[in-house]
């Protein structure tokens, strides 16, 4: 039965991600419940009014779990000093007695301009006080317009944070509640959900439109493809909607989605989105003319040229540079790990630069060390793909003959398709990648797309060059590459298997419960934490190094855990919060967002891609206004910067030489530590000491590629710690994931 309890908040006991947390009164009492208008540590210590039950708690025992808490004091004066960015606790006072509650909210709402009148706020101010009274305001009204539909305060915050901008919210997604599919963390089953308690009719076009696009979204950019078979999607729409014979309402939304263009249709019945489509008929057409182009070639006497370089290739490392000679405009230059790809690329260059000055010469890759790196090995210049798009956004062409493009295999199709879409058509293209690495996160499969229809030139390296017998971590990525368990257990310089393996294992499941089992399991993980540990105290001197002598690219790239999961003892969240006690303790600022913290001088990754307030680093210094700048996902920084007044925190990323402001709010949604990282995250990177963690809890996760894909990471040193069971099954376990593409049914 419900009950109404009042008191005042004397501790926070426990907080979660999603506003959910537990306290104790100054009576003793505690309660339990959802708080979503602000961060919890804003009414520790308020007085407050419950209404709920209560019950008990497993943990904390008896417990009052509210659905509905109010703060019992002056309202405005609450929300304004705890919610609303902008008053202290002074200037809202003076306010409030200046104006009067009513007349205050009115100023704020309708006439902001007016308080420019009061002491104490500037323009600065005032911009910051009006955004977050309006986020405030749309929270508020968004509370009050979908409390009778039972939303939670987690969808509540999701969605007033994501329609901020967007005027009258309410009375759009009234409209038409599918709207909120388009929402980060939302998606069509919530969206769906909320709309059936508003009284949406089941056969309404805006849920069979929305339920489409959904499964569309899901099928393409969630799994990687770019086309998917009519009948799967109408299936797929079945059991999503709870149909049964409705293929009728599916063909007319269809008929509308493909008149209006966002849907193509091809041959067999196949259907995909028109941006892919138009990406990947793009990427078909552009590799097949240029394959038909003759550049007229570069030397004569190409045997003279390359014994005159001071690079000495190999029989497939020369037949590369012999194809570019004979006039190929357009080059994939395919090979696995030690087999020479950067010392192919530096000689054809160089070729090329016999006709071409290097001023016309550009290489480029999606992630900033991988671009570095290609810069390095090369000798010329180097960009990121996105920072080379933003540079030329207004230029029709990119200024260059000669383009390079290196980590092929990560790049989806709709950034292939706008990379090439910028490169002149007389310009030579080589294009470097390693088909036996993960597919690309997004639609597509361009790399090996082109590899299966040779569409155009391909050169294969698969000779494995060793610099001595001490340095196995190719041979190892190889063998395991083709399904082989190599010999890991041999001493190397530059690669070490750790055995942390649960003794008898085999014997005690047939003996212990599965509870027991868990609990063997688990220390299980947490003997291979303890091993991690052994390394990172071992290499934390040399860390800081780096880091208090300000080499912070080197700190980020020297020592890294990669894991194949998020979740989890050994996943990278977990671990996280493990390593971030070793390599960053004694911060001394931080910022706690739920159970997640960041610290002063955290390495941090960038989870989204997403425009934001961005400086190069002098002009930074120089105190100048940000610039907006695309930052993208897998960007990975450190947090030099807390300003804890403004609420704002600041990250260097140093392989794009940039700067970011973050706000408090946004931290949780647009960073990660990135002590550990999973495989997929470190794409395109390379750390001078990679650590794995290797247990049969991740093994849904094992297979060849991702495991490649991990070891090739490392430059130095890599080592594997935990079972060598997990670890041979993954060997073996070779990856033969295929992605349905707009190109594979092109050529078909």
């Amino acid at each position: 039965m419900a009950e109404t309890l009042i008191g005042q908040i004397d501790r926070i006991l426990f907080e979660g991600d999603d506003g959910f947390f537990i306290a104790v009164l100054k009576t003793g009492e505690k309660i339990s419940g959802t708080y979503y208008e602000s961060d919890i540590k804003n009414i520790k210590g308020s007085a407050i009014t419950l209404d709920g039950e209560w019950h008990e708690h497993k943990k904390y025992g008896k417990t009052f779990k509210f659905t509905a808490i109010k703060v019992n004091q002056n309202e405005l004066f609450f929300f304004l000093t705890k919610v609303v960015k902008g008053f202290t606790k002074k200037l809202a006072a003076d306010l409030i007695e200046q104006f009067g509650s009513e007349e205050l909210v009115n100023i704020l709402d309708n006439d902001i301009e007016r308080l420019l009148e009061v002491k104490g706020i500037k323009e600065k101010r005032l911009k910051k006080i009006q955004a977050s009274w309006k986020q405030f305001r749309s929270m508020r009204n968004l509370g009050e317009f979908l409390s009778p539909f039972n939303v939670s305060p987690t969808l509540l915050t999701i969605i007033a944070t994501a329609m901020k901008d967007v005027d009258e919210p309410c009375s759009k997604i009234k409209d038409n509640p599918y709207i909120l599919t388009s929402i980060n963390g939302i998606g069509f089953k919530r969206a769906d959900e909320l709309a059936m308690k508003m009284g949406i009719d089941a056969e309404d076009e805006n849920r069979i439109s929305a339920a489409m696009d959904y499964l569309l979204l899901d099928y393409c950019e969630a799994n990687g493809n770019s086309c998917i078979a009519k009948e799967q999607l109408f299936s797929g729409l079945d059991e999503l909607l709870g149909f049964f014979e409705k293929s009728y309402l599916y063909e007319a939304a269809l008929v509308e989605r493909v008149g209006e263009g966002s849907i193509v249709v091809m041959k067999n019945d196949r259907l995909s989105p028109a941006r892919l489509y138009d990406a990947e008929k793009f990427l078909y057409e552009t590799f097949t003319k240029r394959a038909k182009q003759d550049s007229g070639g570069y030397v004569e006497n190409l045997e003279k040229f390359l014994d005159s370089s001071s690079l000495k290739l190999g029989e497939q490392q020369r037949a590369a540079a012999e194809m570019i000679n004979s006039g190929a405009s357009i080059l994939f230059l395919v090979g696995y790990a030690g087999t020479g790809k950067s010392t192919t690329s530096k000689t054809i260059l160089e070729l090329l630069n016999t006709r071409y000055d290097s001023k016309e010469i550009m290489t480029c890759a999606l992630s900033g060390i991988a671009a570095q790196r290609i810069s390095d090995t090369t000798g010329f210049e180097s960009a990121t793909i996105q920072s080379l798009l933003v540079k030329h956004e207004e230029a029709e062409k990119f200024p260059y003959s000669v383009v390079l493009i290196d980590e092929a295999s990560m790049i989806n199709s709709s950034l292939f398709a706008r990379l090439m879409s910028k490169i002149s058509n007389k310009a030579i293209v080589i294009i470097v990648g390693d088909d036996a690495q993960l597919p690309p996160i997004g639609a597509g499969n361009v790399l090996s797309d082109v590899l299966t229809l040779k569409l155009a030139p391909i050169a294969k390296l698969t000779q494995i060059y060793r610099q001595s017998e001490d340095q196995a971590i190719t041979l190892i990525a190889n063998q395991i590459r083709q399904g082989e368990v190599p010999q890991y257990r041999s001493e190397y310089e530059d690669f070490e298997f750790v055995d942390v393996n649960i003794a008898n294992y085999y014997a005690l499941k047939n003996q212990l419960t599965q509870e027991e089992l868990k609990g063997l399991r688990e220390q299980n993980s947490q003997d291979i934490i303890a091993e991690i540990l052994h390394r990172v105290v071992a290499s934390i001197e040399k860390a800081r190094y780096r880091l208090n002598n300000k080499l912070i690219k080197e700190y980020l790239n020297y020592f890294q855990v990669i894991t194949p999961m998020k979740g989890g003892t050994l996943g990278s969240n977990n671990l996280n919060r493990v390593l971030q006690e070793y390599f960053n303790p004694n911060s001394k600022k931080c910022i706690k967002r739920g159970e997640m913290e960041f610290r002063l001088m955290d390495k941090v990754v960038h989870t989204k891609n997403e425009n934001m307030p961005a400086w190069n680093p002098d002009l930074f210094k120089e105190g100048e206004d940000a610039n907006q700048r695309r930052i993208f996902n897998g960007m990975s920084g450190l947090l030099f910067k807390i300003d804890e007044d403004e609420e704002q925190a600041y990250v260097f990323y140093p392989n794009e030489d940039v700067v970011v402001r973050y706000e408090h709010e946004e931290l949780k949604s647009h960073l990660m530590l990135s002590y550990a990282l999973t495989i997929h995250k470190v794409q395109g990177m390379e750390y001078d000491i990679v650590i794995i963690p290797m247990s049969f809890t991740h093994f849904i996760m094992h297979n060849t590629k991702l495991i490649y894909t991990a070891i090739t990471r490392a430059k130095h040193r890599c080592v594997i710690i935990g079972e060598s069971g997990a670890f041979e099954s993954a060997c073996r376990r070779v990856d033969v994931t295929r992605r349905d593409t707009v190109l594979l049914e092109l050529k078909a």
